[in-house]
């Protein structure tokens, strides 16, 4: 199947024109230019990346909504709760989660490229976007990195049915000699909730297995998790899946450590305080935490040691003996490139209910755009 095959029903935009689309829009909601340019830089290298589920789908529902609704700030007050020379604690002020984390991921790089280490936690932050981002700045710079944010509850633990842990990703990535660099950015739940989301924009039911009732039964009804989900009436299952048969307590330990990061080391707010609701049912803000953490390899043997050998280990994997019928094997970092080298001549695809999201934001603040839809 060709890669546009699966992109039938979409209207395609130019990264250019979307890049700037999305931040026209951030700045008429308020946020400052220079903070504008940075959130849309992060929301644009998820769709380059073929990562649907964080980008321009993302725009309104987690950001102008919430800034709508007064439960985010358009502008981040940043401050620097404590610093030494290898570690800080960041206060991200209910601000743009991008912003705060940005500088946070580059303080982390900073001090590594001094001391060899550096680590950096944020607290009162909020949605930052594709951990990978981070993960490339780092790699960009030549270092090893570590980084992760806890969330609103989504995951039961195992044997449980209630949701508690975020789907707190917990992303690692590294440079190779390659032309790109490992990224594993992935949710320590089955699936993240951004996809769940996209399942819901395309009309489609969920797999069995990925959110459980009440009852502890698998359930598939898209529409109505994502409500439920936010009620407490609905929970994902951790990576690995349900119960121990597959092994979904290493999932539900992977979030728990997350969760951990993302809170005990900056004093930030945990598990149910990160529900987004008070106890009479208004909207309040999701004070989230994150870590950041950059290793500088040329502490040990050096970067080009590290790149070279690293790169003989993913192409080693890549061409090992394959399974009957299967045409390729990847490593961490490889899709999203092929979807880079396609989408760099093509642009994003931008499905249906994502153009009607568009057009209605282009008409609210009357933006002189038309779309290839229209």
């Amino acid at each position: 199947m060709a890669y546009e095959d699966n992109y039938k029903e979409c209207g395609w935009v130019d990264f250019e024109t979307l890049e700037s689309f999305m931040k026209e829009c951030l700045i008429n909601c308020g946020v400052p230019e220079k903070d504008a340019g940075i959130i849309s830089d992060v929301l644009i290298t998820s769709d380059k990346r073929g990562i649907d589920s964080h980008g321009i789908g993302r725009l309104k529902p987690i950001y102008i909504d919430r800034i709508d609704w007064g439960i985010l700030n358009p502008e981040t007050k940043i401050d620097i709760v404590k610093e030494t020379a290898t570690t800080a604690v960041l206060d991200g002020n209910n601000g743009m989660g991008h912003v705060v984390s940005k500088k946070a991921m580059q303080m982390a790089i900073d001090k590594a490229k001094e001391n060899g280490i550096g680590m950096v936690t944020v607290r009162n932050s909020t949605h930052y976007g594709i951990a990978g981002y981070y993960s490339l700045m780092a790699s960009e710079a030549g270092m090893i990195s570590f980084n992760g944010t806890n969330a609103r509850p989504s995951i039961a633990p195992t044997f449980g049915v209630e949701n508690m842990l975020g789907t707190n990703p917990l992303t690692i990535g590294f440079p190779t000699d390659e032309e790109f660099p490992f990224v594993l950015d992935c949710a320590t739940s089955v699936s993240q909730r951004g996809k769940i989301e996209m399942y819901s924009r395309e009309g489609k039911q969920l797999p069995e297995g990925w959110v459980i009732g009440k009852d502890g039964k698998t359930r598939t009804d898209t529409d109505q998790i994502l409500v439920d989900l936010t009620k407490g009436k609905a929970a994902m299952a951790p990576l690995g899946g349900l119960g121990e048969l597959t092994a979904g307590f290493k999932g539900y330990g992977f979030a728990t450590v997350v969760e951990v990061l993302s809170a005990a080391l900056q004093g930030g707010s945990f598990l149910k305080d990160l529900n987004g609701f008070n106890e009479k049912g208004e909207r309040i803000p999701y004070p989230l935490g994150h870590f950041f953490i950059a290793i500088n390899p040329e502490f040990f043997l050096g970067l080009e040691t590290f790149k070279k050998i690293a790169g003989a280990i993913v192409r080693d994997l890549r061409n090992s003996e394959k399974a009957p019928g299967a045409e390729r094997i990847y490593t961490a970092g490889e899709k999203e490139w092929d979807a880079w080298e396609y989408r760099k001549d093509h642009g994003c695809p931008v499905p249906e209910v994502l153009q009607n999201q568009m057009v209605e934001l282009r008409n609210r603040w009357r933006m002189d755009y038309t779309f290839s839809w229209e």
